[in-house]
């Protein structure tokens, strides 16, 4: 008989459980793992100081502790663990970042598994081939619920948008764990009424829709940072004005978003030209020309933040009602 196979302790750290699956399911079934489940960096860092994290697949937008703090405090407390960054912030500096922190490799969400299998052999962390592992790990058939499905998709497409912006302006944008919600009408009308009416803010909106999926994008800009954002788009010609410049800014941005969305759920969406809100598209036509469909609204909110600025925008995705159904049976394959 041959040496018995040594079992590597595997944590595996990201809010997400759809993520935690995906991950799970995509490990090597001849790698002897005993997987321990972490929602984040807390739970993560209590499990290696318990050794039960010799390898770590780590995510890194995270509440409470995130991946970025995990490797710090890995590194403050000579914690000697082997890290696998797999993350939705593509943004070239993200990667460089965990590199420096100490992670050994970083994997872009979605990932397949040859391509973690090709990063766990090139590390040597692979069993040698001919032995036969163990089987402890969890059990991946756990229910994953829409909200999560769908926070993870939206979680991966903020991602390539933020790498789209850091690149545009120069700078390292902040990634927040998107909301996800379903709102009564009178909700909707409430926060849209709100970004429409202040004049501390302006708000743009486009429409898009496909495949039986419809909505509205608002990328809402707090007044008081328009003259900062010009500055880092290095605007040099008086013709380009504000308004402009934040039309660009956000077909980018929500291009990015709704393209990643579409790819991920295998839909293609038609695009609206962006507008700004109150002006060439009132709210209450927004809600007028929707309230068959808006009764309720799955609405996705996300704060993006510039590392070094004092600069936020707020991007609100709202879907349909009658979308939701349709979103549920796209996810279908992704909770399986």
């Amino acid at each position: 008989m041959g040496a018995p196979v040594s079992v590597i302790p595997l944590v595996v750290c990201d809010d997400s459980n759809m993520a935690r699956k995906q991950v799970l399911r995509a490990l090597p079934a001849d790698w002897p793992v005993s997987v321990t489940e972490a929602s984040n960096g807390r739970q993560a860092m209590d499990a290696i100081r318990q050794g039960l994290g010799q390898v770590v697949l780590l995510d890194l937008t995270m509440p409470e502790m995130d991946g970025y703090q995990v490797l710090s405090a890995l590194r403050t407390e000579g914690l000697k663990t082997q890290v696998i960054v797999i993350s939705g912030d593509v943004q070239e500096q993200a990667v460089r970042r965990v590199l420096e922190l100490g992670a050994l490799a970083f994997l872009k969400k979605p990932f397949d598994e040859n391509e973690l299998r090709q990063t766990l052999s090139q590390l040597g962390l692979l069993t040698k081939p001919g032995q036969t592992p163990p089987q402890n790990r969890p059990a991946t058939n756990t229910a994953i619920s829409f909200h999560d499905a769908f926070r993870e998709t939206v979680n991966v497409a903020i991602g390539q948008a933020a790498a789209l912006i850091a690149k545009v302006l120069g700078v390292f944008v902040q990634l927040p764990v998107p909301n996800v919600n379903i709102l009564e009408v009178g909700e909707l009308h409430m926060a849209l009424n709100d970004a429409g009416s202040s004049e501390q803010l302006t708000a743009i909106c486009q429409g898009f829709i496909g495949s039986g999926i419809a909505g509205e994008a608002l990328l809402i800009f707090h007044e008081s940072e328009i003259a900062d954002i010009a500055q880092l788009m290095q605007r040099q010609s008086s013709d380009y004005s504000d308004l402009e410049m934040l039309l660009d800014l956000s077909s980018v941005l929500i291009g990015a978003c709704l393209s990643s969305i579409a790819e991920q759920i295998d839909v293609v969406f038609s695009q609206g030209h962006p507008q700004i809100l109150g002006q060439h598209a009132a709210i209450e036509e927004l809600i007028q020309v929707n309230r068959k469909h808006w009764k309720k609204t799955l609405a996705v909110e996300i704060s993006y933040s510039l590392e070094g600025h004092d600069i936020r925008f707020d991007l609100l995705l709202l879907f349909t009602e009658d979308s939701i159904e349709r979103l549920t049976q796209k996810l279908t394959y992704l909770m399986t």
